[in-house]
């Protein structure tokens, strides 16, 4: 059995998982401010407060196995985004505190509203940050970063975080479509429709800049006959798209969502196209970064269980949380 690979796959899935759960989550909150009335923005915060706290194990997942499996590549990645990622965590911690003091206030509630917004924001646009960085390459000598402290901050990564604001907000809104209903849905719907054209540019955008970062990548979309093993890609994005667009039109409730969440995922299958076989582009690969085999084994029976668990536990929950979220129900009444 190729246990890197197989962990790679696992600490990927865990990624994926916390972007498509969390990130409808951080997009209610970019979304924040625009919602209208304050019975619209307590209808959006209780629609994912009994889940966020769930959705954000992943995140811990994620980032722990790469600690644990991937020791090198956690060396090496950790010192060139430090500052992208103390923002983000704070940042979350200012969306979990505004999560509970928000419904405790009436004199104060426009700080926590502004600290839900505030975290939201910056938290999706580090973490794009973060995936910009890693896709333009760390410089690696004798497996050590040799980067400056502000590697990150390029016109590519900044133009990451924000397709990724932008890209949540379009999760939020649709996820909102799928929750609510009347006067907050037709406004959610409304921004859908935007969004949705805002992150395919964005898409776009991003995705024809990437193959000029990398010589790996533009080989592996442009080269023959390589090309011919993912242009399905490409057109299943596009089977997305028109997807989105018809069901915002046409008033449907759940595929608006499904939609979306189908965009980040095929986003994210190019971007492993991109990667593969390497962790950190263009020296480290994921064989390098692997921990000994033994430990490997031992993780593994921790993530046989683990896994399982978080999956059980996410679908419960947004099966007891299923339906609309009506102004006067939901996690705070």
């Amino acid at each position: 059995m190729d246990l890197p690979l197989l962990w790679a796959f696992l600490i990927a899935f865990a990624v994926i998982a916390y972007v498509v759960l969390d990130g409808f989550d951080l997009g209610t909150g970019i979304l924040f401010p625009f919602l209208g009335r304050h019975e619209n923005r307590d209808t959006a915060m209780n629609s994912v407060a009994p889940i966020w706290d769930g959705n954000e194990t992943w995140l811990v997942l994620g980032g722990g196995g790469l600690f644990a499996v991937f020791p090198l590549a956690y060396a090496v990645i950790m010192p060139a985004v430090y500052a992208p990622v103390i923002a983000m965590l704070l940042a979350l911690i200012f969306r979990g505190v505004a999560f509970e003091y928000r419904f405790k206030t009436v004199r104060g509630r426009w700080l926590w509203d502004v600290s839900f917004f505030g975290g939201s924001v910056v938290a999706a646009f580090c973490q794009g940050l973060i995936l910009g960085t890693l896709v333009q390459g760390v410089r690696v000598v004798d497996r050590t970063y040799a980067g400056g402290w502000y590697d990150w901050l390029t016109p590519f990564s900044l133009a990451t975080g924000c397709a990724l604001v932008v890209g949540y907000a379009l999760l939020g809104a649709c996820w909102l479509v799928m929750k609510t209903e009347g006067e907050i849905q037709d406004i959610a719907r409304h921004y859908a429709l935007f969004l949705a054209a805002a992150t395919l540019a964005a898409i776009a955008g991003v995705s024809a800049w990437m193959p000029f970062i990398q010589p790996q990548f533009y080989a592996r979309w442009f080269a023959l006959p390589q090309f011919f093993t993912v242009f399905w890609v490409p057109i299943l994005v596009a089977v997305a798209a028109v997807s989105l667009f018809q069901s915002l039109i046409a008033g449907r409730h759940y595929r608006p969502f499904l939609s979306a969440l189908a965009l980040f995922v095929l986003s994210y299958v190019g971007l492993g196209i991109n990667f593969y076989p390497h962790i950190i582009p263009p020296d480290i690969t994921i064989w390098q970064a692997a921990a000994p085999d033994a430990s490997l084994w031992f993780l593994l029976v921790g993530a046989a269980i683990l896994i399982p668990t978080i999956l059980i536990y996410t679908g419960f929950s947004y099966w007891i949380f299923r339906g609309k979220i009506s102004a006067d129900e939901g996690y705070h009444h």
